[in-house]
């Protein structure tokens, strides 16, 4: 393994990853300008082959789902000892993908749970849930407004419409909700 480049920042980290194409990236959550679950999402949907290993103190569920769903290869708490982040490299590269056993719980848990169709889902509207699809997608409300011929400001109303009814602050976390509650794919 070899080193290539560090990044002090998600858009760094992004830029970095653009110029270089690196194989594996280490990403942390906690990033300051872009947190790492966007730089992960942003990353992925240029580089695809690029495999992320999250090392994150975060372990929150909302975190981890939030992270898996950008595409993260990996999920790593830190602390791990250097053999147990060195074997989640080599599987990532190998296709595979790793959880660390502090939090593959949740993800355990999530599938067992399955989806939830008459949950949270039921009171969006169609139009909300489509926004809501393009949102766990990593769309923004710009690319999201051409996507469906609306406005800008009425993809905004969409958006704080679905976090209001899903009980949520911000858009990760409706995403988050979204995938769990088996809303969308």
């Amino acid at each position: 393994m070899a080193l290539v480049g560090v990044a002090a920042d998600g858009f760094m980290g992004v830029q970095q990853a653009l110029q270089l194409a690196p194989a594996v990236i280490i990403m942390d959550i906690g990033l300051p300008r872009l947190d790492g679950i966007a730089a992960t999402q942003r990353i992925k949907e240029a580089l695809p082959e690029t495999r992320i290993v999250m090392l994150t103190s975060h372990t929150s569920e909302t975190e981890i789902l939030a992270a898996l769903a950008a595409g993260a290869d990996a999920y790593c708490v830190k602390g791990t000892n250097i053999d147990r982040l060195v074997w989640a490299i080599e599987a990532v590269m190998e296709g595979a993908m790793y959880l660390d056993p502090q939090v593959a719980h949740y993800a355990l848990e999530r599938l067992r749970d399955g989806p939830k169709p008459n949950g949270k889902g039921t009171q969006l509207s169609q139009r909300e849930m489509e926004v809501l699809q393009l949102l766990v997608e990593g769309k923004s409300n710009p690319e999201i407004a051409a996507s469906l011929y609306l406005s800008p400001n009425t993809v905004k109303t969409h958006v704080r419409g679905i976090m209001n009814k899903l009980a949520v602050d911000d858009r990760v976390k409706a995403a988050v909700v979204a995938l769990r509650e088996g809303l969308v794919r």
